[in-house]
């Protein structure tokens, strides 16, 4: 049974990924909350099972600027 606190905390977003083999091509697609630590996961915009099998578009790849650790230590300085 679910408790209040936990019914009505705020739950990370999902983020989705994508995994490449050794040729760049997507051999499976994830949803989760954190980026998989086993093998060559990469984050991407969105799932489509049309990119199995195949090189991910260009478009598909999310870029992060800065990590979250950095973000803080500029903020304080």
């Amino acid at each position: 049974m679910l408790s209040l606190r936990r019914l009505f905390s705020p739950r990370k977003p999902m983020r989705h990924f994508a995994l490449l083999d050794a040729t760049g091509r997507c051999s499976a697609l994830r949803q989760c909350s954190r980026q998989p630590t086993d093998g060559r996961w990469v984050e991407v915009c969105e799932t489509r099972e049309a990119w199995l099998g195949a090189p991910l578009p260009a478009c598909a790849l999310l870029t992060h600027d800065a990590s979250p650790v950095q973000a803080t230590r500029a903020l304080a300085a």
